[in-house]
């Protein structure tokens, strides 16, 4: 399978894996930011993805920027449907509560991960087939 990318900002850097197997593409930004403590912002990509039918593009967040510097993403995970064409953009959060965390252009920012996915048909039922768990849910199984 191919995923077909555009640079929609010059020298925009297209997603890299960092080892070959890896799941996720690295997501670049396209230009400097800083997001102060608490803060969020959006961060252009420079890039443009065409997501393969029946299959959608998750942006996830960085482990290494989580640890490093408590940048999570607020929106985690990202959804890119396969008929969006606008330029892929990641709305990050620094939870640091004294600095700030300044990005680059260039620098790594999130990781895309493309997925199947089932496209289901909502059928509405006067109720819906008990089972074992049935409605328990949050803390239920210990």
């Amino acid at each position: 399978m191919t995923l077909h990318v555009t640079r929609v900002v010059d020298g925009a850097v297209l997603p890299t894996r960092a080892y070959d197997g890896d799941a996720g593409l690295d997501l670049y930004a396209a230009h400097e930011a800083r997001i102060g403590p608490g803060e969020r912002a959006a961060i252009g990509t420079g890039i443009a993805v065409a997501v393969p039918p029946g299959h959608a593009g998750l942006v996830l967040p960085r482990s290494g920027l989580a640890l490093a510097h408590g940048i999570a993403l607020v929106n985690a995970p990202g959804l890119i449907d396969s008929g969006y064409r606008g330029e892929v953009r990641v709305l990050l959060l620094n939870t640091d509560r004294d600095n700030a965390f300044e990005v680059a252009a260039g620098d790594r920012i999130a990781q895309l991960l493309v997925v199947a996915f089932a496209a289901v048909a909502v059928l509405e039922r006067d109720a819906l087939e008990a089972t074992e768990r049935d409605v328990r849910g949050f803390g239920s199984s210990g």
